[in-house]
């Protein structure tokens, strides 16, 4: 029988190899096609019935034979794979669906090649900015290379999860929760560029067990509680100072405006110091917060 075949685990690939810079390689399995060899194993059935009653010895070793070869047949349900070993050496995998036969000697374990999800639980984390924040994702996976799910790591799917936490807790320290810079990538604006960082730091670290990342997104994202009040003022005053900016750009606009028309029409003629009373004067009424209550001169314009 052939031994495990190993590959050199590359460096770039970045992580802890498992086995010490080398993985396992999937290969096929020997396994012939189920059907005709238990329409053979029948046959030899009733031959072995036949010499039975005629020549028992014969009939008793050809039993036994068949009893044995009984034990090498397998069922692969879909989206699932068989992976054989013999005397503790890999002998390949078998991923066709259906009834087979092989050595009657190899182990078989049976591996899931359906899709799943994971769902991390919150971590409490610091964000890049040293503020505590809440943070949790979904991974979306599954087994590609059956022999170095089964063979390079103790329980892949605990190796997900332990990846995955330590993955997000990575990512959370690259970036800050809120970037007040427009510049700068935050969690909480830049939601489908964090989620390709983070597949991408997955997928270099799961692929030694040979599982491929399908999704990766963050699912919660939240201020730890003991800051959550002080960060909401914070985003509040900002919000403020936006709205009151853009009001006071709409103001002056609109001020500037007046003042043109009123010259180009020889509405009325004023001179700087009316000018300068006109605009505080529209200026305190267009970004005052509550209605003003107008002044009516009734007489001269000064």
């Amino acid at each position: 029988m052939n031994e495990l075949q190993h590959a050199p685990t590359p460096a770039a690939q970045g992580g802890v190899s498992p086995r010490s810079g080398v993985a396992s390689v999937e290969r096929p399995a020997f396994g012939l096609p189920g059907v005709p060899m238990f329409l053979l194993w029948l046959l030899g059935a009733g031959a072995a019935a036949v010499l039975l009653g005629r020549f028992p010895l014969p009939g008793v070793l050809l039993g036994a034979a068949l009893l044995f070869a009984l034990a090498g047949f397998f069922i692969v349900q879909p989206n699932q794979a068989m992976n054989l070993t013999l005397f503790g050496r890999y002998v390949g995998t078998e991923r066709r669906n259906g009834l087979y036969w092989t050595n009657p000697l190899t182990v078989r374990k049976s591996v899931s090649l359906r899709i799943r999800n994971f769902n991390s639980e919150r971590l409490k984390v610091n964000d890049a900015g040293g503020s505590p924040i809440e943070i949790a994702a979904v991974i979306v996976w599954r087994v590609v290379d059956t022999a170095r799910a089964v063979f390079d790591v103790e329980d892949y799917a605990e190796f997900v999860a332990i990846q995955a936490e330590t993955a997000l807790r990575h990512l959370a320290s690259q970036y800050p929760y809120d970037a007040y810079e427009d510049s700068r990538m935050s969690l909480r604006a830049h939601a489908d560029e964090v989620a390709e960082a983070l597949g991408g730091e997955l997928a270099a670290r799961l692929r030694h067990a040979g599982v491929e990342v399908l999704e990766a997104r963050l699912s919660h994202l939240a201020y730890s509680p003991e800051i959550a009040g002080a960060m909401l003022q914070r985003q509040q005053a900002g919000a403020v100072i936006a709205a009151r900016a853009q009001i006071v750009q709409g103001a002056v606009g609109m001020v500037e405006m007046a003042l043109r028309q009123l010259s180009e029409q020889d509405i009325v003629t004023l001179d700087e110091e009316r000018k300068a009373q006109m605009v505080s004067n529209l200026l305190v009424v267009l970004t005052s917060e509550r209605g003003t209550q107008p002044v009516v001169n009734a007489g001269s314009l000064y």
